[in-house]
Order: structure tokens, then C-alpha cells, then sequence
């Protein structure tokens, strides 16, 4: 039963760990710049979590209902990013 309760308490704080370490948050989101390239904010914060795209504008979101990073590309550059929850 003990190393059961070791296991269960090491993926836990593995969990916390890796949620701590999300790229979405307010030091990256100050990163990215009206201009960037869409591959540029890939390498900064990973790929998107959703994407919606028609007639050359594509609407990306990074993270969750409550905490993400949202940026509108055109020509796939930085038009207008926000942020939520950071």
C-alpha cells in the first residue's frame, strides 16, 4: 500500500509541476508584438489550442476559458492580440 501512496503523491506533483509551466502567461504574452509572424508566436508559446481561419484572417486561441492568450493574424502577422486571466 506505501508505494501506491508514493506514486499517487509523485504524479501529483508532477501535475503541478507541468501546469506551472505553461507557456500561456503574462511574461510571454508582453513578448509578442503586432508584426510577428505566426511561426514566431509558435516558438514562443507552442501551437495553438484553436484556430479559425477565412479570407486570409485567422482568429488563434492559447489556453483555457479563464486564462489564455488570443491573437487575430492577417497574412499569418500579428494584428491584434489580447489576453485573458494572465
Amino acid at each position: 500500500m506505501k508505494p501506491f501512496i508514493t506514486l499517487m503523491v509523485a504524479a501529483m506533483l508532477f501535475s503541478f509541476i507541468l501546469a506551472g509551466c505553461s507557456k500561456v502567461n503574462r511574461e510571454n504574452y508582453d513578448r509578442i508584438k503586432v508584426g510577428m509572424e505566426y511561426q514566431q508566436v509558435t516558438e514562443l508559446i507552442g501551437n495553438p489550442d484553436k484556430c479559425d481561419a477565412a479570407l486570409g484572417m485567422k482568429n488563434c486561441i492559447w489556453g483555457t476559458e479563464s486564462k489564455n492568450i488570443t491573437i487575430q493574424f492577417v497574412a499569418e502577422k500579428v494584428v491584434l492580440p489580447s489576453m485573458k486571466g494572465l
